[in-house]
Formats: C-alpha cells, sequence, structure tokens
C-alpha cells in the first residue's frame, strides 16, 4: 500500500485511482484510495487540515441537498 501514494518534491500529490466507484460508505472507507488517504495524512500529521477539509466539503454536500427540491414518489 506504500507505493499508492506519491509526494514530489514541489509537494504535490499522487494518488493512484481505480475505476470503482463504491456505492455504500462501509466500503467506501475500505477502498485502496482512501485507505492511501488516511494513511497520508497520518503520516505526515495532518489530521486537523483533514479534518477541516473534509467537514467543510460535508458542510457544503448538506447544504446543497437542501436546496433541491424533494424527489415525487411514484
Amino acid at each position: 500500500m506504500s507505493g499508492k501514494v506519491k509526494v514530489s518534491q514541489d509537494g504535490s500529490i499522487s494518488f493512484s485511482t481505480t475505476e470503482n466507484i463504491p456505492s455504500s460508505p462501509k466500503k467506501f472507507r475500505k477502498s485502496p484510495e482512501i485507505a492511501a488517504f488516511y494513511k497520508f495524512v497520518f503520516e505526515h500529521d495532518l489530521q486537523k487540515e483533514a479534518y477541516e477539509i473534509v467537514h467543510s466539503h460535508w458542510v457544503e454536500r448538506k447544504h446543497e441537498k437542501k436546496a433541491k427540491p424533494p424527489r415525487k414518489k411514484k
């Protein structure tokens, strides 16, 4: 798994990706990309920064869901 994340000299990060997108939250957490992200965050002591990014993304998605009109049931 250590080969999944590559950090260049300028600080940019390169993740290897797959075409499969996990459908459930449980499978999403266990995907290789997310596991590599967790490992990168932990190894570089970026827990606080990662939390802030994920939390802000979650808040944006929550507001987007509220803005959408409800779907009609058939």
